[in-house]
């Protein structure tokens, strides 16, 4: 409806088009959905490319910030390790000190 192509909408839900469906569609399966004009094929095909392309820009970002937050994580573990290795030879530290008093 946003591309004034609002003709089609009863055909696409007829034919249960969703999101996932939509993104799959290409030049002949829309003309098999009745979309016979040319120009209102191109203008949904070039509409598909910019959304493929905006969820794959989407989908970088995301994989790319549960990278960071791997590796944050990672650097925390290891610095409780550090901390928790430091404490302990400190407590042997001290427990030693008071062995030879």
């Amino acid at each position: 409806m946003s591309l004034n192509l609002e003709q089609y909408v009863a055909e696409f839900s007829a034919q249960n088009i969703n999101g996932e469906h939509l993104l799959q569609l290409d030049g002949s399966k829309l003309k098999a959905l009745g979309i016979t004009s040319s120009q209102d094929r191109a203008i949904i095909k070039k509409k598909l490319k910019e959304m493929k392309a905006s969820l794959e820009k989407a989908r970088k970002a995301q994989e790319k910030m549960e990278k960071q937050r791997e590796k944050l994580r990672k650097k925390e573990q290891e610095q409780l390790q550090r901390k928790s290795k430091k404490t302990d030879k400190s407590s042997s530290d001290a427990i030693e000190g008071t062995n030879e008093q």
